[in-house]
């Protein structure tokens, strides 16, 4: 009877026998089973280890997550916390949560929202449990599990170092739960989970649930990337995409071609131009393909491909289902108001969701892009036109991904997409328990290498490294816990670190071979008349000096100089023993190979030195700084130690976290009225397209706002200077592009007039109002006296309207 079982069959019962019994009542409440590799994640977790899960998008990582929230409820007081990258996530997860457990039991903390944050389940943002950590803060107890959901945002250049601090800090009894995208490098971050945080299972699976059929849209035709017929090796490309792709050659069969005549009488385009988006909206419906996510990398992209589809008149919805969108719609949008429909472009929104067809991306009101994930996540809405952030962990699988190209713009050109990006785009690509395949369609451009796309479609994992450095914050928080030593320790255990030494590891292997290389090379060149390097020496000097010549600028004494020079290595060199030894030449090769591997040798040996303490080395130079200014002062045992102010920065978090504590220190902002104040806020947070560049005075608040924000520019520049003297980056100043907008808004400024202002989009306009508030919130506890009560009226004055109504951001 066994034999009859599927792999995946033996290996629970295998489990059920080995005794699991929280696991078995998990699982026993699931509407499917579970695969293997979730299986043994969750056993591991029963037996008392924390777990790294690496696998693709969409192939049940979070079965683990809800595991051990299920585990922790078991007992009486068990805590977990469920962190997540962006709001989005950790709104969309509390609302999970909550289905599952009640309202009472699960909590949301995203920094600007506080919802029942004592429950035993917390939803919350990375940034909030490192923030916590760093407090000492009683929800801390109890607590059993931590939950890092798309924990390779660690990579992130801006907000990465997040994660690592978090995983650090956490109390070594809380068991984590490591929830990644395949990394081709899982086995390594589970090694160093594994030393900074104890036993630690790594369970890797690279199996998608959903097999994906991968496609390029050639004119009207779909045609497979890979060969299908089972005759050729895995992963070869299609015979048949390769020879039409040579069309540009004219290469095509006789039948081919004559399809292609046929196509061009009836007034077909050009072969190498992508078919309209309304035609491949109709061509994945007649195939059967849709509901379909249309990845754009851009948002002015998404909006237009909604444009063009309505339109052409495109409805993928029946009366039944318009109703139902509608119902929804007003549901979820009642508490808007009426004056802001038109200027939020609401009618237009809903014509499209009634004809089954929306855009997502970060520029929509955070309400807009919920509702587009819920009818979606509904089946009503059955074409989405979406920026890459769609593709970062939110819900939202679908039958079919559409990219229109493989290229984006990075902030400064346009660039290929990684194989990373590839997997996390089409991993969106086939909904489990409803689809047997998922599929992926590329769309043809001229010049399009079919080998290429294979090669990028076939790399399925990409590394994970490090963006750990530390900050001004982190440093005083830090050394206040730990002092100086213990502080410079705890770094040189970050992922940064540990990637870096297992990088001098390597170094030090070739070091060590290439030491026994030139050991080698220096017995073939010994001579038994001298020493035959002192002679090679020589030679060397004096071959680079005839080979660089005299300038011709060069003064009458300094060509004598030069040739009196030449002249006695010259001398040195024929009367050294070595010059009369028959084998010279023979020794001279072995020389001249001995003096270049010891150059690379030295070399490697140099970039060792600089990696070895390389983030605790930035830590000192970070405490040079904080000393310099006043936030460190030493103490009377030798250590370092945090003056009043520097209390002050610990509980102040952000890029610019050390300009903020500066500028209230030295009263900058003293006397300013609540518009002014959350003016002056924005310009820290908000980071302008780089087109923008800075605004005249004219967009700039009057009043005492200009002194405020040119002195605290000044301030900035004086940090700069400050920081690059200490060989620290240094950072951009000031961004103006929101200020204005934000003072008008402060003032109770309709959102049509703020909107056109800011020359922002509702989302974006929402996104940077959010991060404002958090900073507010920051400066109203900070802050002594009338400054700290002014950000919190500040903060009411802006939480208004729609930055109220938005959930998210």
């Amino acid at each position: 009877m066994t034999d009859q079982l599927s792999p995946a069959e033996r290996y629970a019962a295998s489990r059920r026998r080995s005794g699991h019994p929280v696991l078995e009542a998990f699982r026993a409440r699931l509407r499917f089973d579970m695969d293997p590799f979730q299986i043994e994640a969750c056993a591991q977790l029963e037996d008392g280890k924390s777990v790294l899960v690496a696998a693709p998008t969409g192939a049940g990582k979070t079965i683990v997550a809800e595991f051990a929230v299920f585990q922790a409820m078991q007992g009486e007081r068990g805590k977990v916390f469920y962190t997540a990258p962006m709001k989005a996530l950790s709104n969309q997860k509390f609302q999970e949560l909550v289905a599952e457990y009640g309202a009472e039991s699960v909590g949301l903390l995203t920094g600007d929202t506080n919802v029942n944050s004592s429950a035993r389940i917390v939803v919350m943002t990375t940034e909030v449990l490192r923030n916590m950590l760093y407090a000492d803060s009683d929800l801390l107890r109890d607590l059993e599990y931590v939950v890092m959901d798309e924990v390779h945002f660690l990579a992130d250049r801006f907000r990465g170092a997040v994660w690592e601090e978090v995983i650090i800090h956490l109390p070594l009894r809380v068991r984590m739960v490591s929830l990644s995208a395949t990394v081709s490098n899982a086995e390594e971050f589970g090694d160093w989970l594994q030393a900074v945080r104890g036993d630690t299972a790594v369970i890797v699976s690279e199996e998608r649930p959903v097999p994906l059929d991968q496609h390029i849209l050639m004119r009207t035709k779909l045609i497979d990337l890979f060969d299908s017929s089972g005759l050729a090796a895995t992963n070869r490309v299609n015979p048949e995409l390769v020879q039409m792709a040579r069309y540009g050659g004219r290469t095509l069969n006789s039948r081919q071609m004559k399809d292609v005549g046929r196509y061009h009488s009836r007034g077909g385009r050009p072969e190498n131009q992508r078919m309209p988006r309304q035609e491949v909206v109709r061509l994945l419906e007649s195939k059967n393909l849709l509901p379909a996510i249309f990845f754009i990398f851009s948002r002015a992209g998404c909006d237009q491909a909604v444009s063009q589809v309505l339109r052409a008149g495109i409805r993928l919805t029946t009366t039944a289902e318009r109703d139902e969108i509608r119902e929804i719609v007003e549901e979820r949008c009642r508490t808007l108001l009426d004056e802001d429909l038109a200027v939020l472009g609401y009618w237009d929104w809903l014509s499209g969701l009634e004809r089954g067809v929306a855009a997502h991306h970060a520029g929509l009101l955070p309400a807009f892009k919920e509702v587009v994930e819920e009818l979606f996540q509904k089946k009503l809405v059955k074409a989405v036109f979406a920026t890459e952030t769609l593709a970062l962990g939110i819900n939202m699988p679908a039958r079919t991904v559409v990219l229109e190209k493989l290229e984006k713009f990075n902030g400064e050109a346009r660039v290929p997409i990684t194989p990373g990006e590839y997997t996390q785009l089409t991993g969106r690509a086939g909904r489990r328990g409803i689809d047997v395949e998922g599929h992926s369609v590329i769309q043809w451009v001229d010049g399009l290498d079919p080998q290429a796309v294979a090669s990028l479609a076939s790399r399925r994992t990409y590394p994970l490294n490090s963006s750990f450095v530390p900050t001004y914050n982190m440093a005083v928080n830090l050394i206040s816990q730990f002092g100086r030593s213990r502080t410079r320790e705890i770094l040189e255990s970050s992922f940064a670190q540990f990637q870096a030494d297992r990088a001098v590891v390597d170094l030090a292997r070739k070091v060590r071979s290439q030491e026994e290389s030139l050991a080698g090379y220096a017995k073939s060149m010994t001579c038994h008349l001298g020493d035959f390097a002192e002679y090679s020496s020589i030679r060397r000097e004096l071959t680079d000096l005839e080979r660089k010549g005299i300038p011709s600028t060069a003064s009458r004494g300094e060509r004598d100089r030069r040739q009196r020079h030449l002249a006695e290595l010259r001398r040195r060199m024929k009367q050294h023993p070595c010059h009369a030894c028959p084998e010279r030449e023979s020794h001279a090769r072995w020389a001249e190979r001995w003096f270049r591997l010891k150059r690379e040798t030295d070399q490697i040996a140099a970039q060792i030195r600089t990696r070895t303490g390389a983030v605790a080395k930035i830590f000192d130079r970070v405490s040079e700084v904080l000393t310099e200014l006043g936030y460190l002062v030493v103490a009377k045992t030798g250590e370092l130690a945090l003056s009043p102010d520097g209390r002050m920065l610990r509980r102040i978090y952000g890029e610019r976290d050390l300009l903020v504590a500066e500028s209230l220190r030295r009263g900058y902002w003293d006397g300013l009225d609540a518009p002014s104040v959350a003016a002056l806020a924005t310009t820290f947070v908000y980071d302008p397209r780089r087109e923008e560049g800075q605004l005249g005075d004219r967009h700039l608040p009057r009043g005492r706002f200009r002194e405020a924000f040119d002195r605290t520019g000044t301030l900035w520049a004086e940090l700069d200077d400050l920081e690059r003297r200490h060989r620290l980056p240094g950072s951009q100043p000031l961004a103006t592009g929101l200020a204005l907008a934000m003072y008008r808004w402060a003032n109770g400024t309709s959102l049509d007039h703020v909107l056109q202002e800011a020359d922002l989009a509702a989302g974006d306009f929402v996104r940077w109002t959010k991060q404002t508030i958090d900073l507010l919130d920051q400066l109203s506890v900070v802050a002594d006296g009338e400054v700290g009560r002014t950000a919190r009226t500040a903060l009411d004055a802006i939480r208004r309207g729609i930055v109220a109504y938005s959930s998210v951001a």
